[in-house]
């Protein structure tokens, strides 16, 4: 038995979780719209563009983004980077003492930040982004803390102001 965020499932059902997560396949060529500009007109796989406009630098400062790491800090589990005292402090005392309150806002990610000097991407782009990087925070925290439950959130609703998309983890107790 394994869990999705907060709900327990079947192994067999996680496996098949994670090799759809759940979603139709995504439409490449509307999500990467320069996708069907190559070749003189004739397209482009989105492998083959990563192959053409990648760099390995990116590459590997991506692999931070899509396998992200984490710290243990006191009772907190915190994405890395953010796991220092006078950080954790202020929003202990703004959060009354709630480690998932604190956990809630110290992990938050708008999608959008991604890419600050960037274009902020379309609505589809940045819904799948997060869905994504969703599973992606479920599969990491289940590796590395396999004791501990969380619930990994994405707010996966049309129509929201793209700053609103925001990915989020916290440790649920019990």
């Amino acid at each position: 038995m394994q869990n999705v965020g907060s709900r327990p499932i079947a192994d067999s059902e996680f496996v098949m979780h994670l090799s759809n997560m759940g979603d139709a396949e995504p439409e490449f060529d509307t999500l990467i719209p320069e996708l069907k500009d190559w070749n003189n007109g004739a397209g482009i796989g989105a492998e083959d563009w990563i192959g053409c406009v990648g760099n390995t630098e990116l590459a590997i400062g991506y692999s931070l983004i899509f396998w992200p790491r984490f710290a243990r800090f006191r009772n907190y589990i915190v994405r890395d980077g953010l796991a220092n005292a006078a950080y954790i402090d202020g929003w202990e005392e703004q959060c009354g003492g709630d480690r998932s309150a604190v956990e809630r806002v110290v992990n938050h990610l708008h999608i959008v930040d991604l890419h600050a000097y960037g274009t902020s991407g379309t609505e589809a782009q940045i819904r799948y982004l997060g869905r994504t990087l969703r599973h992606i925070h479920e599969i990491k925290l289940r590796s590395e803390f396999s004791n501990a439950r969380f619930e990994v959130y994405f707010n996966d609703e049309p129509g929201l102001d793209l700053q609103d998309y925001q990915l989020t983890f916290w440790q649920i107790d019990g």
